[in-house]
């Protein structure tokens, strides 16, 4: 039988409010391939709040204040590296940026992008964050100035 362990995440639905409407910040990886929420494991002592600030600004280089929790999403999948089945809970923040520039982001990434609200929903990879993206947005469209939790 397969090890198996927990990771425990936290990210952020990065938006700003521009002439064209509501943008969403996406990061890209495998040259392009991939493109995903900001999103990164939990370090010891931190709130998953704090967590998903520091995610987002290490992978984004942008400086999110958070409005409210989303979504929390649950997944398994294996690491050929640490041979070793992980069952991941990743939360999400709905964050309105607040600065930051996005050619500061880390290694982990390739690259950070601005995108209107739908084509951020059809370019994201994975359903799980399609559907995170789909709650952001109606908390957006139901009200149109959101408050700091």
């Amino acid at each position: 039988m397969a090890k198996t362990k927990r990771e425990i995440s936290a990210g952020g639905v990065v938006f700003r409010r521009g002439d064209l409407g509501i943008e969403i910040a996406l990061t890209s990886a495998q040259n392009g391939e991939i493109w995903c929420l900001p999103k990164g494991l939990i370090n010891k002592g931190e709130s998953l709040e704090q967590t998903a600030l520091r995610e987002v600004k290490e992978e984004t280089g942008l400086e999110g204040r958070i409005i409210r929790k989303i979504a929390e999403i649950k997944y398994w999948y294996y690491s050929k590296w640490e041979q070793v089945r992980i069952f991941k809970i990743v939360h999400f923040f709905l964050m309105e940026c607040i600065g930051g520039n996005p050619a500061e982001h880390d290694f982990e990434v390739d690259e950070v992008k601005w995108f209107p609200l739908d084509e951020a929903r059809e370019i994201l990879s994975y359903k799980s964050e399609r559907e995170t993206l789909e709650k952001a947005e109606f908390i957006l469209a139901s009200s149109p100035f959101p408050t700091h939790i």
